[in-house]
């Protein structure tokens, strides 16, 4: 069931490119999309609207790479690990959702009083011993950001009623060891998979200097 050629897609319909049109189709028909692809290209802003469309609550998980340094910031753990949901936050403004309204945190959803929360942002510290079931859309952004081991404890955590997007860049890669970042060897083990679909976005819509900045190699 690919995107109704009817539905506005929050107006953005008439503006996906092909490869973006591939890729929220290929959300809505598969349990596991990984999109591999250079910032502002509309990986994760697209994914957020999937979830809206599809009507399911979103999981969206991130790794704070400088999560030992972090604790030594003043602040909660919500706002210590608030940089890493800005892409969230933008995404969730762009189809007219107040993420005030409809964001929790994994630290304080226990707490959570709001009826109109439908996002649950989490790190993947908090994944461990947990279960993500429930007809939800998962979005693992800045995948490359994972270790092996990390990304494992997440994906071992999802049922089969949940669809998941893994977002990442092989070329901006954070981890201090480049070679430990569990994104393409994940992405070659599910690349076979009827379940899995893996796409690629290659515009950036911010425009020729942040595509010129990208295409240098390290």
């Amino acid at each position: 069931m690919p995107l109704p050629k009817n539905n506005l897609f929050f107006g953005y319909a008439s503006k996906l490119t092909n490869e973006q049109k591939e890729y929220v189709d290929s959300i809505i028909d598969n349990q596991l999309t990984i999109v591999n692809a250079k910032a502002g290209t509309g990986k994760t802003t697209l994914a957020v609207m999937a979830a809206r469309f599809l009507e399911r609550d979103l999981v969206y998980i991130f790794s704070p790479v400088e999560e030992r340094t972090l604790g030594y910031t003043p602040g909660s753990v919500e706002e210590k690990e608030a940089k890493y949901i800005v892409p969230l936050k933008d995404a969730l403004l762009e189809i007219n959702e107040d993420p005030e309204r409809v964001l929790v945190y994994e630290d304080n959803i226990d707490n959570v009083k709001n009826g109109n929360a439908w996002v649950r942002a989490m790190s993947h510290t908090f994944a461990r011993g947990t279960n993500i079931k429930g007809n939800k859309l998962v979005i693992i952004d800045e995948t490359q950001n994972f270790t092996r081991g990390e990304l494992k404890k997440v994906l071992t955590r999802i049922h089969d009623d949940c669809k998941v997007v893994m977002i990442g860049h092989e070329g901006q890669i954070d981890l201090k060891d480049a070679n430990k970042s569990g994104f393409i060897p994940y992405l070659e083990h599910f690349i076979d998979q009827p379940f899995t679909k893996v796409c690629n976005l290659t515009v950036n819509f911010r425009g020729k200097l942040a595509q010129h900045a990208d295409e240098l190699k390290w």
